[in-house]
Order: structure tokens, then C-alpha cells, then sequence
């Protein structure tokens, strides 16, 4: 689901926090070694998401908020931030070309670049991508 988060609502929040559950604790955070991505440099996306971005000419750019059940993509486009809530059971990550990461949900989808020298991005993917093996859920009963 890619939705406007840039005013403080209470029903946005109950929804984003049922998808990929509540912001970790400060002592979980500690524990991860951070829940956050660097800058990340969008290549492509999907029409949707391509279409918000063209609206500014600054440089593409989003992060990755890891959550107990799922990512938070955010990206900035003139004053309005967006989220695309992607649950774990979802999400679909590669690795594309030598230097480009692909995430996946349904129709929706962004490219950003990692070059060999970005350690911290190769880090952050391989982070999200434990997380989510570790805490799959088993049974269909359990999403």
C-alpha cells in the first residue's frame, strides 16, 4: 500500500502498525544494530511511484524502516513524504545488476543503486533479509 504520511493521523497509524507492526523499542533497536537504512539512490520504479517523483526535481533518494513484520519505504517528494508498507509475506528482494537492489510488492517496485564501495546498504539488505527468514511465520494462521 503506497500512502501520504505526511500529516500526523491516528487511523493511518493504527493501519501502518497492523501491516508491519509497531516501531521497535529502543533496546530492540540497540539489539539490531539500528532498524534504519543510509540514503538510498532510486534508479527506477513502478508507474506509480514514478509518477510522484517526476513531480520534483531533486535527486531520488529513499530509506528502509525495518519493523517487526514488515519494511516502510519512505521517499520525499517536494513537502509530502510517502510510505509503501510492505509486509515480510510481500515483499520480494534481489539483487539485479552488479550494482542495483530490486524490492518487490505486488505491482509496485523500486531500484536503487549499491555500488561495491556501500558496505552499509549490503549490510542493511543482508540485515532485513535475516530478519524476515528468522521471524516467517509458519502457520497461515499466523499473519
Amino acid at each position: 500500500m503506497l500512502i501520504n504520511n505526511s500529516y500526523k493521523d491516528p487511523e493511518l497509524i493504527r493501519r501502518i502498525n497492523n501491516e508491519v507492526g509497531p516501531p521497535f523499542t529502543l533496546i530492540e533497536r540497540i539489539k539490531l544494530g539500528g532498524i534504519g537504512s543510509p540514503k538510498l539512490y532510486i534508479t527506477t520504479s513502478s508507474i506509480e511511484i514514478h509518477n510522484l517523483l517526476i513531480l520534483d526535481n531533486s535527486t531520488k533518494t529513499c530509506n528502509i524502516e525495518l519493523r517487526p513484520k514488515g519494511i516502510l519505504v519512505g521517499f520525499g517528494v517536494r513537502l509530502e513524504t510517502y510510505l509503501l508498507i510492505i509486509p515480510f509475506y510481500k515483499l520480494n528482494l534481489h539483487k539485479g545488476k552488479a550494482e542495483e537492489y530490486s524490492i518487490y510488492k505486488d505491482h509496485y517496485f523500486i531500484k536503487f543503486r549499491a555500488t561495491r564501495k556501500d558496505k552499509a546498504i549490503h549490510a542493511f539488505v543482508k540485515k532485513v533479509v535475516a530478519y524476515k527468514t528468522d521471524n516467517q511465520p509458519t502457520n497461515i494462521e499466523d499473519l
